[in-house]
């Protein structure tokens, strides 16, 4: 019996593995998302009984793939540990709710988000994801700053600007959102032209606010994102040829260490001989 067992694992993780199954899942999801856009237009009744047919059908897909996926998995405990096991298996089991009756929002949206699947099906996809979850510590100091310097600037710009247009610079909230219109260049020079009318030297606030949030902090916040992806695709590209040495670091570094040893200990030897 637990020979069979292993048998019928090995050959679902064979399965599961396998080019042919993976493409078919990421077919089958492309699919899901072109009936959610099928479904936003006039169909005829006809057509949506087809539509509400291969969603079905997409919905069992989903439901033997995720059961294949955990069968599969030689340790079952461990299976629920990933986020994006855990991810799948909430938007399959979501799918399952029937879109009828009080839940027919839920489910609609639901369905929805089953075209992000996509993300964790395809590895490259769920670099970017994790590399940009990764990168939100550390833009969150970065966001905290801009923050400051758009308070700061936004109560300068009430204090001299209120008696020109309340409308943009009625308080510092309102002063706020006219900054951000300005820090992502929308007609920002109309309000800069509207303030040099009654100050000329306005323009020095526009440049200086533009030059510390669309230059300096956008750059640090893409470099931030840029040095985490690149950390994650080294972290792949260990893991993929099974290189992963202790302390985090590619096992390439390790075994060029461990050579080196072995080298040291082979002269010691020839030298004593």
């Amino acid at each position: 019996m637990e020979n069979f067992v292993l048998r019928a694992q090995r050959r679902l993780k064979k399965i599961d593995s396998s080019k042919l199954f993976q493409g078919s899942i990421i077919a089958v999801i492309l699919l899901s998302a072109l009936l959610i856009g099928a479904k936003t237009h006039n169909l005829s009744a006809n057509t949506v009984a087809i539509l509400a047919l291969l969603d079905l059908g997409v919905t069992i897909f989903f439901v033997i793939e995720i059961t294949i996926r955990y069968l599969a998995d030689p340790n079952k405990k461990q299976f629920f540990h990933s986020g994006w096991n855990i991810f799948d298996t909430v938007i399959v089991i979501g799918s399952l709710i029937p879109a009828g009756g009080s839940g027919v929002l839920l489910a609609r949206l639901l369905r929805v988000f089953r075209v992000l699947r996509l993300v964790s099906m395809v590895p490259e996809l769920r670099l970017l994801i994790n590399a940009l979850l990764k990168a939100i510590p550390r833009m969150g100091y970065i966001a905290l700053l801009m923050f400051v310097i758009f308070y700061i600037y936004a109560a300068v710009g009430s204090m001299f600007f209120h008696p020109i247009n309340e409308v943009l610079w009625g308080d510092v909230s309102i002063s706020m959102l006219t900054l951000f219109r300005v820090a992502t260049f929308e007609d920002w020079t109309d309000v800069m032209y509207e303030t040099m009318a009654v100050y000329p030297f306005s323009w020095i606030y526009y440049l200086s606010f533009i030059f510390f949030t669309a230059f300096i902090f956008l750059n640090m916040m893409v470099g931030t994102v840029l040095e985490v992806m690149s950390q994650e695709h080294e972290n792949y590209r260990a893991e993929q040829h099974g290189e992963t040495g202790d302390g985090g670091e590619p096992a390439s570094r390790a075994q060029i260490d461990k050579l080196e040893h072995e080298l040291a200990e082979i002269k010691r030897l020839l030298l004593k001989k």
